[in-house]
């Protein structure tokens, strides 16, 4: 049977299709041959990540803030510590220890050290935590004073006198918080303190009725464990205390029993909120917490040039009248061999609350304003950035960044817990128990988070 016209007209486009791809083939074809072979032809092009400007200026190195610590054996080559501000010789009966929580930054973990110190806290009771997430390298002396989190242990544990805990492993505040409550309930306290690292403080030696920093702080002790403490006279209900704070949290008493009760830090919130949630739930349980005034306690972002000023000596020819009180200076055996002989025999111990005294604390008061006036008041963290090569490096931009990020997602979490956005919590008109259960408040329209990282 043969094909009809009409079935012809069918295959007719198949066919012109056909045509039309065979011509551009030649076509492509008699192009490629006709072009000239190159003589050096360029190797492909090689896929990859595309590299971040890697330039970086290192920063110059850190002074030695306290040339006769770095030049002692032991601390019998120190100078005494001021004789008004020295402890009991017997420890007091009741337990003072204290934690200091250190990441970055040796300079001002070594001030908040000496300066707890000659405020008349005992070494052996002052316990710093590294949380470095640099292992046993600081212990063995592996890190450079450029690495941001470089520790001098040695000057800390032989010189100072001081205790260290190091964690496994980096933690976040929220974390390094229930650590210390953990090693407060390990060992039997029902209560301790904390401070931060970024602080100095000293005693009031301008009051008449003066104690130490140290003493004071005992004398808190001492009221919280009075039967009448926090008691209404006109119910007989007696209240519980959760934090007592010196200069808010700058330095705090923590009650083992009413943070545990409320379960610890809450660690999803790392950072910054942390504190509001914490307090907030103190107070929404009824736990007092009580404002302290035990000495003065600054906000610092940076050293004092010598940390030798601390300890309140002064030339022999200074002039300033003597102190004539009962509070007699220490002094020094100078028959004692020691490196720091020199500088020893060449000064005397300060009087209590002299013209010296008064500049120390202006300067301290300068630097406290300074961070005050800075627009990103952690700068402090960021003037270590060395430490390439070095066992555990993380790269300090990256370190930053990445700090901020956590930062952030911890303060959202914060916020969608409670429905609201601030440390005002309590205002909110939330309670114990309504944690994830309320929806968005105002505070959602009114503003949005700085991602600082971009």
């Amino acid at each position: 049977m043969g094909i009809s016209l009409r079935s012809r007209w069918v295959f007719l486009p198949l066919v012109l299709a056909l045509g039309a791809v065979s011509l551009y083939f030649l076509r492509l074809s008699i192009f490629h041959e006709a072009q000239p072979i190159p003589e050096n032809p360029a190797p492909p092009e090689k896929k990859g990540p595309i590299y971040k400007d890697s330039h970086r200026e290192i920063a110059p190195p850190l002074p030695e803030y306290f040339p006769l610590a770095a030049k002692a054996n032991s601390p019998a080559d120190l100078p005494p510590i001021p004789s008004w501000n020295k402890p009991p010789e017997e420890h007091v009966p009741e337990s003072t220890r204290l934690y200091i929580g250190f990441t970055r930054f040796w300079p001002l973990l070594q001030q908040v050290v000496v300066s707890y110190i000659n405020a008349g806290w005992p070494p052996e009771d002052i316990y710093v935590v590294e949380n470095t997430g640099t292992m046993d390298a600081n212990k063995r002396g592996l890190l450079t004073i450029q690495n941001p989190f470089y520790m001098d242990y040695h000057r800390l544990t032989k010189i100072f006198g001081v205790n260290i805990i190091t964690t496994p492993s980096l933690q976040t505040f929220a974390q390094l918080q229930n650590l210390y409550l953990s090693e407060a309930i390990n060992n039997n306290l029902t209560y301790y303190f904390w401070s931060h690292m970024d602080v100095a403080v000293h005693s009031h030696e301008d009051k008449e009725d003066f104690k130490s920093l140290y003493m004071r702080v005992v004398d808190v002790i001492r009221e919280t464990q009075q039967p009448d403490y926090l008691l209404d006279k006109e119910t007989g209900k007696k209240g519980e205390w959760g934090v007592q704070f010196f200069a808010y949290d700058w330095l705090t008493m923590v009650n083992v029993k009413t943070f545990a009760n409320l379960g610890g830090w809450d660690t999803m919130v790392g950072y910054y909120g942390t504190d509001c949630d914490m307090y907030s739930r103190l107070s929404m349980n009824d736990y007092h917490q009580p404002v302290q005034d035990a000495g003065m306690i600054y906000d610092v972002t940076t050293s004092l040039e010598d940390l030798e000023i601390l300890y309140r000596r002064r030339p022999k020819n200074d002039k300033e009248t003597r102190d004539t009180s009962d509070r007699k200076a220490g002094s020094y055996n100078s028959t004692i061999a020691s490196p720091n002989s020199a500088y020893l025999d060449s000064t005397e111990p300060d009087t209590i609350n002299s013209t010296h005294f008064h500049d120390l604390k202006a300067t301290l008061e300068q630097i406290q304003q300074d961070k005050r006036d800075d627009k990103y008041r952690n700068s402090w963290q960021l003037r270590q950035n060395g430490g390439e090569g070095e066992p555990y490096y993380y790269d300090p931009d990256g370190f930053e960044k990445a700090l901020q990020m956590t930062i952030e997602v911890g303060a959202r979490i914060n916020e969608e817990k409670w429905g609201h956005k601030g440390c005002n919590i309590r205002e909110a008109g939330v309670k114990e128990g309504d944690q994830w259960k309320v929806e968005h408040d105002g505070t959602f329209k009114k503003r949005k988070l700085k991602r600082r990282w971009f």
